[in-house]
């Protein structure tokens, strides 16, 4: 028997902050569909919160969001229970890179949007291939799953997307000289083929170890340059369907795996706001970056 009540999908949301946006959502009365890349680990998630009285209102889908047949499956899974799609929230993400010793690196201030100098320590370590699957998931794995549920949303009386991004997509962490950074900033003109571009020279400039000569950011670069195509990405949408409610949000300094749990916000905190955006009445803004919040500057 098919349901006719508002639903969410959100991705990557076995923990963390996936995890409490499922929860917080699923306790607003809408019916979630919690999906995870680890079959294992997402079901567990799911008893969890039926152990606290959350059985009726969330449902578990496996998703990679890295592959296009596994969104298939999800967007057929959805289309079979709801027959229309109210909320999806990108929240699947990596940081794309590895930090070798987390005590010789201030992950507080780089997650507040300031990248230190290089104080020899090379305590973050970058290799083309983590930078290759962080492109992969934190951009091009949300463009995808907007493409398959795509379909269901346009059924939906309210329909909103929230990406879960970062203040470090904030263009102001792109060094000025960068060409890339004047592709982001010029939203009229603002394309997906664009993007690309800029990731594909991205990855070129990566494999030829020229990042930094080519202005690209020094440190975090794969992870700012996937919030900032992110971003992007969002004002794209949001001028593509106007009548569809399309913002990103960074959730805070929140403690997760990312940041290995150091930290401001715990993860119930920093899934306030994507929750709240996610339950914008209709007629609320669109195309906008919140940090937190607060509307703030791409």
């Amino acid at each position: 028997m098919v349901e006719f009540v508002r639903c969410a999908v959100v991705t990557g949301a076995n923990k963390g902050i996936g995890l409490e946006i499922v929860r917080k959502l699923a306790l607003a009365g809408i019916k979630v569909v919690l999906t995870a890349r680890d079959e294992k680990r997402g079901l567990h998630a799911l008893e969890n919160l039926k152990a606290s009285g959350l059985s009726d209102l969330v449902l578990f889908h496996q998703l990679d969001v890295t592959d296009a047949a596994s969104v298939a499956s999800l967007a057929d899974f959805v289309k079979s229970k709801f027959r229309k799609l109210d909320i999806l929230v990108n929240n699947a993400g990596i940081g794309g890179f590895v930090f070798e010793d987390i005590d010789s690196v201030s992950v507080a201030i780089l997650n507040r949007g300031v990248i230190p100098e290089d104080d020899g320590t090379n305590a973050i370590i970058q290799t083309y291939e983590l930078a290759e699957e962080c492109l992969k998931t934190n951009y091009y794995g949300a463009k995808i799953t907007v493409e398959y549920l795509m379909p269901l949303l346009k059924l939906s009386d309210s329909p909103r997307i929230v990406n879960v991004s970062s203040t470090l997509g904030q263009l102001d962490s792109l060094p000025n000289r960068s060409w890339a950074k004047g592709v982001f900033s010029d939203a009229e003109n603002l394309r997906e083929e664009k993007v690309d571009r800029v990731l594909k020279k991205f990855l070129k400039d990566f494999q030829e170890g020229s990042l930094q000569r080519k202005g690209w950011p020094r440190y975090l670069s794969t992870y700012i340059v996937s919030k900032a195509a992110m971003n992007a990405y969002t004002r794209i949408l949001a001028k593509k369907f106007p009548t569809f409610c399309i913002n990103s949000v960074c959730p805070g300094y929140v403690k997760t795996d990312i940041t290995p749990n150091t930290g401001f916000l715990t993860a119930e905190q920093g899934a306030v706001n994507p929750v709240k955006l996610a339950l914008l009445p209709n007629g609320s803004p669109s195309g906008l970056f919140y940090y937190r919040g607060e509307v703030a500057s791409f």
